[in-house]
């Protein structure tokens, strides 16, 4: 099972690359982009995983204006042996230039969704603290990410029209996670186990001369199973960044978030984020959603193009859908991105919030499995 990066001398066990160092079925490994406008008038996602004990590859490719459909591409492969194919059928991800430039090149399909997009980095890579939460005995998660911020230049094409990107104004984040995580098919069930609960919300952020980033994941009762807050520089231009890691990012001592929901549902109306260091100095961050994405555009929560589900050899297909009139409250539309505009008093940013509000979760008034927020 050896392939082209079994020559570099990057081994961290006695097994080929190819073979992962757990057993676990829903091992994985992921790339994922989004980019958006400054003026929240257009944001894509991108995503591409291996899950190596499924024997699957898939990708997406998701766009949505104001106002108009979200369009989706999705598409799934039997997965090679070689891990420097990152291709299924028309889509193609190209590591360029590893943690500087990206490009992503989906051609013409049945989807009619197709891009040519470069990604160029603005920050140097990111590592967040390890990932790992709990099922009883069993790690459900346990992953780690890192990020890159960046800028997006190229063309998006959709069947309602075209969108120059243009770097000027296209920001973007590059989010690279390994590990185990649930995906795919769900397990045979054994015992009955509790009601599912998660809490979720992830936001980069750029601002004028660097970038805040925070993440969390909360118990049902609001308590912190993981909490994370890092500001790092912004670089002006690609060759300013540190090929890796510069050593210069921040880590606070914890983060704070406060989320108010339109009403009926579990969607961020607003949101506040604390950014506390280690002398107890509180950086608070005001949201406001300007632009909605739904994350089953690439995948997430999706019933028949879920990540890590077997769909065969090779297998392509699209979608669009008003994003609108969609049931918000439906378990596969709980998990969406925003953009956001960003402002802590003194600065104004702009990026994006990510939730997802599943089950019971005492903090909001959540009880069960999707109720939404009173009025």
């Amino acid at each position: 099972m050896l392939n082209k990066l079994d020559d570099f001398p990057i081994h961290q066990t006695p097994e080929p690359i190819a073979v992962p160092v757990t057993s676990d079925r829903n091992v994985y490994d992921r790339t994922w982009f989004n980019g958006y406008a400054s003026d929240g008038s257009y944001y894509f996602g991108i995503g591409m995983a291996i899950y190596p004990h499924r024997g699957i590859l898939d990708c997406a490719f998701s766009v949505v204006q104001p106002g108009g459909r979200q369009y989706c591409f999705y598409g799934s492969r039997r997965a090679p042996i070689e891990r420097t194919d990152m291709q299924v059928g028309p889509f193609r991800l190209h590591v360029v230039e590893p943690m500087r430039r990206a490009r992503v090149v989906l051609v013409d399909n049945a989807s009619g969704v197709s891009c040519d997009l470069t990604f160029s980095a603005r920050s140097a890579a990111i590592q967040e603290a390890r990932q790992t939460l709990w099922s009883g005995a069993r790690r459900v998660m346990d992953a780690t990410r890192f990020d890159q911020f960046g800028r997006w230049s190229g063309v998006v094409r959709h069947p309602d029209g075209e969108i120059h990107v243009d770097e000027a104004v296209c920001h973007g984040t590059k989010d690279r996670s390994w590990g185990v995580r649930n995906v795919g098919e769900r397990e045979v069930a054994g015992a009955p186990t509790a009601s599912p609960s998660v809490f979720f919300l992830w936001a980069p952020l750029v601002w004028d001369d660097h970038i805040s980033h925070a993440i969390f994941f909360d118990g049902p009762r609001g308590e912190a199973l993981i909490r994370e807050a890092i500001v790092a520089p912004l670089y002006p231009t690609e060759a300013a960044v540190p090929g890796v890691e510069d050593g210069k990012d921040q880590r606070m001592a914890t983060a704070r978030h406060r989320v108010k929901y339109v009403a009926s549902t579990r969607l961020a109306r607003s949101a506040e984020i604390d950014l506390i260091d280690h002398d107890g100095k509180t950086r608070t961050i005001a949201l406001e959603p300007i632009l909605k994405f739904q994350m089953k555009g690439l995948g997430y929560g999706h019933p028949q193009w879920g990540q890590g589900m077997w769909k065969g050899e090779l297998e392509i297909g699209g979608e669009s859908f008003d994003p609108q009139q969609l049931d918000p409250l439906a378990r596969e539309h709980l998990h969406v991105q925003q953009v956001v505009r960003a402002s802590d008093g003194e600065r104004t940013g702009v990026g994006v919030l990510e939730q997802i509000c599943l089950g019971p979760y005492e903090p909001s008034g959540f009880v069960g499995l999707s109720d939404g927020a009173k009025g």
